[in-house]
């Protein structure tokens, strides 16, 4: 039988695996699914159903590090939206 405590913390894990992965698109893709389907089945109150939902929670994780772990071996350069943003300077 799952605990609060333990769907709280594949939460958070699936969310600090997701905002390793080095693609852009990819991660936050991989943040938004996490999150939807957390809200998605937050009112399942059956034991057997979260148990279920957990393992593939436990599936989802593994993925994800996995495909942080390729993504870091096949690295490109970052897309501009992740440059770090310039101070403008005006004209007097």
């Amino acid at each position: 039988m799952a605990t609060r405590r333990q769907v709280i913390a594949i939460y958070r894990q699936l969310l600090r695996e997701a905002e390793k992965i080095p693609a852009y698109n990819f991660r936050l893709f991989a943040g938004r699914k996490v999150r939807d389907t957390f809200r998605e089945n937050k009112g399942i109150s059956d034991f057997a159903v979260i148990d279920e939902k957990l393992a593939e929670a436990r599936q989802s994780l593994e993925l994800i590090r996995r495909q942080a772990i390729i993504g870091h071996l096949y690295s490109t350069e970052k897309l501009v939206i992740e440059q770090p943003k310039k101070a403008l300077r005006r004209s007097k």
